[in-house]
């Protein structure tokens, strides 16, 4: 038995969840250094504070993975955990902001890093049951179109999520100016949208989309040897020995893709306040506000231009190859967070934006295409979770020593943090050269 081929809006179905969980993300990586700010949080404590979310997802994806290959319930392999990622997802996003209500039982800061935690492992538990489902459902030749559309569902839902706060603010008349240690009422509805959207979403997915039944999925993968070893949480540990080359050598490079990442998410509000528009770093006012707004305007560009570049990735890496695609990508990326230090104003930040969202969009299809071809089909959840590892580690790395080389190596200036996680998708970029692409011959042949 063959899987067979989808048509376009089916697979845009099945990953339509994903816009809701992106818009979510978004809110959270756009929005959350700064309420955490106005809760009290100086600006070298935020990569700490932000640490509970790569833990929470190193903890999390792998058991995910793993229970969710042996899952068969009447909703599914994968949907009952990104449906139940979601409802929770969905309850941190609204308590985040509302942090101040429980400053009777502890500080509101405390509070919100908590929320954080919820929401992120919340995404964590819908993510990569969400990329697993790609590679259960489609045949090898159409996996880069389906997660090039999670990536442009991904980049409509950021654009949206980045864009809220701004929208409410300046289309709908919804005040910036608040009190000391309150949250604007803008944020504050942003991220009760954002929750509706995500539950909705992530229904329209498990509404729609029918997995393959086990006696199916073991008619198509006939072909694999027999799991020999008995069936245990443990032997996630004996996986992680046995990962497949293709696997380990894309390791180092989501490695330094994610180090970047987490820089620009943590400190991109500070530095360009700070940078940009001359504030200082203990500024939390009207002006720091509009500043934050600014950055969510920019986010939902550099979200947007994935979201558009990701129509294109199945033609380029099929003229090119996958791996040539993903270098160049990052380069642009790269490129575009150092040219935030050098541009005179904060228009001019819309040309960095382009080539981080080049990036962008390729890191959240590249190597999950390459990766699929490598994994035995049985173990697709788990491996998934695994390849996890490689995104949270570097993560955690950045929030243990991001936060004090702003303190003591860069004078407390956020920008250099921005321009360290630049050279770091560029070095990512060139450790691509030497990964094995498994199926690069059937994507360019056909």
């Amino acid at each position: 038995m063959e899987k067979r081929k989808l048509g376009f809006w089916e697979i845009w179905n099945m990953s339509f969840g994903f816009l809701g969980i992106q818009m979510g993300f978004a809110l959270q990586n756009a929005n959350a250094s700064r309420i955490l700010q106005i809760f009290g949080a100086d600006v070298h404590e935020l990569s700490w504070f932000w640490i509970v979310a790569p833990l929470t997802g190193l903890i999390v994806q792998p058991i995910i993975g793993y229970y969710s290959d042996k899952t068969w319930t009447r909703l599914g392999r994968r949907r009952p955990y990104f449906l139940t990622g979601a409802l929770l997802a969905s309850v941190g996003l609204i308590l985040m902001p509302n942090a101040d209500m429980f400053t009777a039982f502890l500080p509101a800061l405390w509070v919100g890093a908590g929320m954080l935690m919820i929401m992120d492992a919340s995404f964590n538990v819908a993510m990569e049951p969400f990329r697993a489902l790609v590679a259960d459902i489609l045949p090898s030749d159409q996996r880069t179109l389906g997660f090039s559309v999670q990536t442009i569902l991904i980049g409509i839902g950021a654009v949206i999520g980045s864009w809220l706060p701004y929208v409410i603010t300046n289309w709908f008349g919804v005040s910036n100016n608040v009190s000391e240690g309150e949250v604007p009422l803008s944020l504050l509805l942003s991220f009760i949208i954002g929750a509706a959207v995500l539950v909705i979403s992530i229904v329209v997915t498990v509404v729609t989309t029918k997995e393959y039944t086990p006696e199916e999925m073991a008619l198509i993968n006939a072909h694999e040897e027999p799991e020999e070893e008995e069936s245990s949480l443990l032997n996630i540990f004996s996986d992680f020995k046995k990962m497949p080359l293709t696997m380990k050598q894309l390791s180092s490079v989501q490695f330094f893709s994610w180090f970047g990442l987490f820089g620009m998410w943590v400190f991109t509000t500070p530095a360009i306040a700070h940078h940009i528009y001359g504030l200082g770093l203990e500024d939390h006012g009207a002006e720091y506000q509009n500043a934050g707004d600014w950055v969510g305007i920019l986010f939902g560009v550099y979200n947007g231009i994935s979201a558009i570049y990701a129509f294109f990735l199945p033609a380029i890496a099929k003229k090119i190859g996958r791996k040539k695609t993903h270098a160049f990508s990052l380069i642009c990326g790269g490129l575009g967070l150092i040219s935030i230090y050098f541009v005179p104003n904060e228009n001019w930040l819309f040309l960095s934006m382009f080539g981080i969202g080049i990036a962008w969009a390729s890191i959240l299809a590249m190597p999950y295409a390459i990766l699929a071809g490598s994994i035995p089909a049985r173990k697709m959840g788990v491996y998934m979770g695994i390849f996890n590892f490689f995104i949270v580690l570097p993560q955690i790395l950045n929030a243990l020593i991001g936060g004090p080389m702003v303190k003591y190596l860069y004078g407390g200036n956020p920008i250099y943090a921005l321009v360290v996680s630049g050279a770091s998708l560029i070095i990512a970029a060139l450790l691509v050269v030497r990964v094995k692409d498994v199926d690069d011959k059937v994507i360019t042949n056909n």
